[in-house]
């Protein structure tokens, strides 16, 4: 993470004002992963793009090659001859993640029947268990179905994640660890949140995928 770290700080120096936050942050998902959990993430509007993005790094290979573990790729050859060895060969390893924006019947039926402000809350209560981490992305931090799903993640014993402005808003109260960026204005707060998010997704895949 060291190294990692630091290349980021140099590109973007004004991230110096939240790199203990960022340490924190990889430092809490790679304890979550080891134990088996997984990542939940939240957004709206480009933040939501932001979930399904990180989930895209998380979910395959990114900055690296990872292959399957080896435990898979045997027994993979050993169901079927014809496609277990291109399954094994082909495949990736990856680190669990689920972006709550991106089920678009169930959010649907949500916001028919619920009301919009519980779209990700509703989802917590369904896949949240003690261990994983809820990644909660809000440029203002005042979201309210954003911070609806952190207080029932934190109900749940699941771990809260915040990404966010320089204000934090209601969200960084309710996070065990919460990157606050040093802006305000929604462009320029997302455009620090995508370098943080690429950095902490390099760092796991450091971590978990010791080859490619």
């Amino acid at each position: 993470m060291n190294s990692i770290l630091k290349t980021l700080i140099k590109r973007y120096p004004p991230l110096a004002f939240c790199e203990n936050e960022i340490r924190s942050a990889a430092e809490l998902l790679i304890e979550s992963y080891k134990k088996g959990g997984k990542l939940l993430l939240c957004g709206n509007g480009g933040s939501a793009s932001d979930a399904d993005h990180i989930v895209g790094e998380l979910m395959k290979s990114f900055s690296k090659k990872r292959a399957v573990d080896s435990e898979l790729a045997k027994n993979l050859r050993a169901i079927s001859e014809t496609r277990g060895d291109l399954l094994a060969s082909t495949l990736e390893g990856a680190l669990p993640a689920v972006s709550l924006n991106a089920h678009g019947a169930l959010l649907s039926a949500i916001l028919n029947d619920i009301g919009g402000d519980f779209v990700f809350a509703q989802q917590v209560v369904a896949l949240g268990k003690k261990g994983d981490v809820l990644l909660a992305i809000s440029t203002s931090g005042n979201s309210q179905n954003v911070i609806d799903a952190c207080i029932v993640a934190k109900a749940k014993g699941v771990s809260t994640l915040g990404l966010t402005g320089k204000m934090g808003g209601e969200l960084k109260n309710l996070c065990d660890v919460a990157i606050c960026v040093p802006a305000v204005q929604t462009a320029e707060v997302q455009e620090y949140h995508l370098p943080i998010y690429h950095a902490l997704c390099i760092t796991l895949e450091e971590t978990f995928f010791k080859y490619g």
